[in-house]
Parts: structure tokens; sequence; C-alpha cells
């Protein structure tokens, strides 16, 4: 050890963003553990040992640590009071005296167990960097880059970081092309032992969300809310929002002028629909609002149940329950309430 080790460990430190103090003790650590595995025998491999690093120079001293007792029972660990009255007469019953026993040969040893303490901390350092980087974008939008594919995984990079976007988190029918950049939803980050493992998705309602308040500056601002998303990627969302200033149009500021902005989300999903809803306090408008672009007759909630029957027109019904029953799936999902649909006509034979 020497000074130009300390100056290239500060330079770590300062690099790396790694506490120096911790960084010290951690190798003062290591040290007692590589002197007790080298030098210590079978009679005193329990033998209470402390090192000491220079903060400024390198210098390394081991000293053995032994407890003042009056009756001497082990004499790896302690000394009796005479003796340590002979080092120094301060010392007194249960006082602590540090003997030197730093071995001549033990710079080699400990510059190779501060190098390997060294290497590991900066590589945990890193890891929680990288953490605390992406743990603050989790719930939103990155960017990324593919740069390959197996076995039904895309591989993205991120930057600092490669995520996998599994093949529940793809969008059916999406192609996903080498070098295409791509906006994901990060939907967690975990710190694992081999570093950030970030999860990411192209399906989530999230995705929309963000898009959402990326695209449309009032849900940025909190003048118009997202109330609910309710989503079956690749082929259909609904979201519903309200304003909450009279004088804001929530489906036309969603919408845009002439439809842009709700037309960069679309494109940004692959042409997936979007039905825009207005939300309502009242549970009949709200879910009649949810059935569009059908056209509802007649609304009739059950409060209990948290159920609704529904009355449109014959010529509304394949439009309301929607291509295999997505429509009415989906506003469902949306509203939080159980639908049942049925035609003018059928509701009249029922009566």
């Amino acid at each position: 050890m020497n000074e130009e080790f300390i100056g290239a460990l500060r330079e770590i430190v300062k690099e790396k963003g790694i506490s120096e103090e911790l960084l010290f003790t951690t190798i003062e650590d290591a040290l007692v553990a590589a002197y007790k595995k080298n030098y210590a025998t079978t009679g005193n491999a329990a033998q209470n040992v402390r090192v000491s690093m220079n903060r400024e120079t390198g210098e390394i001293h081991v000293y053995s640590q032994k407890k003042v007792a009056m009756d001497v029972q082990d004499e790896i660990n302690e000394i009796s009071l005479e003796e340590a009255k002979s080092i120094s007469p301060r010392y007194q019953l249960d006082d602590i005296v540090e003997l030197e026993v730093t071995p001549r040969s033990f710079g080699r040893v400990a510059a190779q167990s501060a190098k390997q303490v060294v290497v590991q901390r900066i590589k945990e350092a890193e890891r929680n960097i990288i953490y605390n980087e992406f743990v603050e974008k989790e719930y939103d939008i990155i960017t990324g880059i593919i740069i390959r594919k197996d076995k039904g995984n895309v591989f993205v990079d991120l930057g600092k970081i490669e995520a996998v976007l599994g093949p529940n988190e793809q969008m059916p029918g999406e192609e996903y092309n080498f070098n295409e950049r791509l906006k994901l939803y990060i939907v967690e980050v975990k710190n694992t032992t081999k570093g950030a493992q970030v999860i990411v998705s192209r399906t989530h309602p999230g995705l929309v969300r963000r898009l959402f308040e990326l695209e449309v500056p009032e849900i940025y601002e909190g003048v118009v809310e997202i109330k609910s998303i309710a989503r079956e990627a690749g082929s259909r969302t609904k979201i519903a929002v309200s304003s909450n200033d009279e004088n804001v149009d929530p489906m036309g500021a969603c919408v845009g002028p002439r439809g842009v902005r709700v037309q960069n989300i679309v494109d940004e999903l692959k042409n997936e629909k979007i039905d825009i809803i207005k939300w309502d306090k009242l549970p009949e408008v709200y879910i009649a609002n949810a059935l569009s672009p059908a056209k509802v007759l007649d609304v009739s909630i059950d409060e209990d149940l948290k159920s609704a029957q529904i009355i449109v027109d014959d010529s509304q019904l394949s439009l309301a329950i929607g291509k295999e029953g997505q429509n009415v799936r989906l506003a469902a999902k949306l509203t939080g309430w159980k639908i049942d649909i049925k035609s003018k006509s059928q509701a009249e034979n029922i009566e």
C-alpha cells in the first residue's frame, strides 16, 4: 500500500460515487479476514484483530486486541492487569489493549485483498447507480433500440442496461426489427444480485396512459383527467376522460386539432383502435358512453350487484357487443360494471 494506491482509490470514489469511508472500512474488514486466513495458527484462529489503514499514506498496521483481566483464562484474547500496566499505567480492568502484530510480508496479501474489495465495491456501486436511475423511471415510457431476438424474447438496449420484452408483453401482430427504435412502458425495476432488472411492456395500459400524458398538454397539466383505461393490446383501447374545467372539452383535447394528437398515439401503437369516452359520475350515463360507438336506448342498473341491463336498437346490437364481444368486454372492464345487452325487440319479447 502506498500514496499512489490511495490516490487511485480517491479517483474511484469520485468517479463511481462510492462512500470513501465505507470503502476504507470495507478494505480493513477484508484485511482482518486475510490476516486470519494467512497468518493465524490453529491455536489463535479466534484472535481478536483490528487492521488500520492510514487514509493518507496507505500504511497498514495489524493489532491484536486483548481484554485486561484479573485472572487470565484465554491467553489469546486476554492480558493480565500487571502486564497491561507494564505497557501503560493508564490501563484498568476490562480495558482493551492493542498489540501490533503486523507480519513483514503482509503488504502483498493486503494489496491482493484490497484489490478484490475495490473491484467488488465498484461493481456494487455501478449496479446501484443504474438501479437508482431506472427505478425513478418506473411506470414511465422509455425509448430503446432492438438489438436481437431469441426464443420469443426481444432484447432492447436502454443505454446503460439491456431490457427483455417477453412474449406476454409483446403486442399481437407487431413486428420487432433489428435497430428499430421502440417506446416501452417500464412495468417494474428489480434490484437483483446480478444488477438492475428492467421489466418492460408494449401491452400494459400504462403505455397508453403515458402516451396521452405526453401528447395532450391538458392531461399533463391536470386540466383533463384520465379516469380509466381498458385495453386489449394491438386491437382496441377504451379510455375514459373528464375535465376539471367546464370550458375544456376532454374528448376534444385528447383528439386534438384535426385528430393529430390521437393519431400520433394510434401510429405509435401500430394502428390500435382507440375509443375516447367521456366519463360521468352517473353510472347510467358512463356505461352508455362506454359502449360507444353504439347508441344506447336505455340503461337499468343494480347497485348491489353492480350490474347493468342495456337496451339498444336492433340495428345497434352487433355494434354494441362488438366483434367476438370485444366492445362490451372493454366497456365492462372500463366501468367496472357487469353489462348485459339486449336489443329492443328482445326486451319487448321478454315483457
